[in-house]
């Protein structure tokens, strides 16, 4: 066997396997805590472009000054945020506190990457405004709402 042609073949298989890879990245979403609900969409639209595309989606939550003693508030955007994409991404990494940064990382799931490429998810989006319910408040919200206005009437003083 001729080496020459040995090595050739070698490297023309070494080319073919490199086309075949895919480089995946991370892109980085970064919210706040106080966020418009038109930026919010926005935002998740961006990251259902970067899942679709097969990157990995970092989903960062900055908190300034008084906002770090509400965590809570940055979870609930963050629950949001999985809700929206709910079948096209898994969580890889659940969402912790790192300082006054609350992070996650989302990547696209495998069962929702074997649909068509021209059939792009909808994102959840308001819909015209349905029956009109009225509620009747319970002795506890009357409660509740009681000491909430008690508790800032204190913090006022």
């Amino acid at each position: 066997m001729d080496y020459g042609k040995f090595r050739y073949e070698e490297a023309q298989r070494l080319k073919e396997s490199r086309k075949k890879t895919v480089q995946i990245t991370m892109k980085e979403v970064k919210f706040k805590p106080k966020i418009a609900k038109g930026d919010f969409d926005t935002k998740v639209r961006h990251m259902l472009e970067f899942l679709d595309e097969g990157h990995k989606v970092k989903v960062t939550l900055q908190f300034r000054g008084r906002e770090m003693a509400h965590p809570e508030l940055g979870s609930k955007i963050l629950d949001a945020v999985i809700e929206q994409l709910g079948p096209i991404a898994k969580v890889d990494t659940s969402a912790r506190l790192e300082g006054r940064n609350m992070t996650m990382v989302l990547s696209p799931d495998k069962k929702a990457a074997k649909r068509p490429a021209n059939a792009k998810p909808a994102v959840a989006r308001p819909e015209a405004p349905k029956q009109e319910i009225s509620i009747t408040t319970t002795e506890t919200e009357k409660q509740n709402a009681e000491d909430e206005n008690i508790q800032d009437s204190q913090e006022a003083l």
